[in-house]
């Protein structure tokens, strides 16, 4: 009887981790996708430091999950009715009781600690290369370059409008810092590649934070705060392009041209292009 249960319980098992795999495979997941356990891959240093602290506590979450499983599992097959007459009946254990009090706290310790130590990385400030002023208003954005000045004396900027969705042109590889302020009420300054987002208040806030894309390209952002009427309108994109570029770029708006003139002279398509975040797997599909 025991070597029957036991042969159906594995059964059972490879059952299931078969029919996993059947599902993982018919979804037309890659190994590279399916060994992220839902995460995007951003396109910053810190989101690389996030997406390593994602893959270490699903491991070991998955860890903990299957140990656990395993002792349902042992003690389905191992203390299964085998008559009218119970088992003995413990009331209880001291070591075990001791050892499932202090194991939860040490997990919970460990993950705490990895935490703040990502966190502090992703917050900290202090070794940015340039800045950008970003003023958040109903309902739309200004970026504004504090650092070079346009033909009027003023910070060269890009603001949009209502037929104009505004593009944050930024250099790659580069330490940026972003002052983020609101001419009213609250919104939030979201780019889903960053997998970053700064909420942004109205009046004189030390509210900053620093960070480096690495690839070039054009990331969509959007206001992420309900903050009226119009938030589904606050739209922007961020086109990260080579350092290169991004200085003749500057040299152009620096001499009075228009943030689409301006992209257009250094061979960038002058207007936004992406207007949606990351693809799911059910648009893809």
């Amino acid at each position: 009887m025991v070597a029957r249960g036991s042969r159906s319980a594995r059964r059972t098992i490879t059952s299931l981790a078969g029919g996993l795999l059947t599902l993982g495979l018919l979804a037309g997941c890659s190994v590279d996708d399916a060994f992220s356990f839902g995460w995007p891959r951003g396109v910053t240093p810190e989101a690389h430091k996030m997406f390593d602290l994602w893959i270490g506590s699903t491991i070991a979450a998955l860890a903990v999950g299957f140990f656990v499983w395993g002792l349902i599992f042992w003690c389905i097959i191992r203390y299964r009715k085998r008559g009218e007459e119970l088992p003995p009946q413990t009331r209880y254990n001291i070591p075990i009781e001791i050892v499932y009090t202090v194991m939860p706290f040490l997990v919970v310790s460990v993950l705490f600690y990895y935490t703040a130590v990502v966190q502090t990385d992703v917050i900290r400030v202090g070794n940015a290369e340039m800045t950008v002023s970003v003023q958040a208003s109903k309902w739309n954005w200004t970026f504004a370059y504090p650092e070079h000045e346009g033909p009027d004396g003023k910070p060269i900027a890009t603001t949009g409008d209502s037929d104009y969705i505004p593009v944050l042109v930024v250099p790659t590889n580069t330490r940026i810092q972003f002052d983020v302020q609101s001419a009213d009420v609250i919104h939030s300054f979201w780019v889903p590649d960053l997998l970053f987002k700064r909420d942004v208040f109205p009046g004189n806030l030390d509210n900053r934070f620093e960070t480096t894309i690495l690839t070039e390209g054009a990331y969509v952002g959007r206001c992420a705060e309900l903050c009226g009427t119009y938030h589904y309108g606050m739209n922007f994109e961020v086109r990260a392009v080579s350092p290169e570029k991004f200085q003749r770029w500057v040299e152009a708006k620096e001499a009075g041209a228009s943030t689409p003139d301006a992209l257009r002279a250094i061979g960038e398509p002058p207007l936004a292009t992406k207007t949606f975040p990351f693809e799911t797997d059910r648009k893809a599909s």
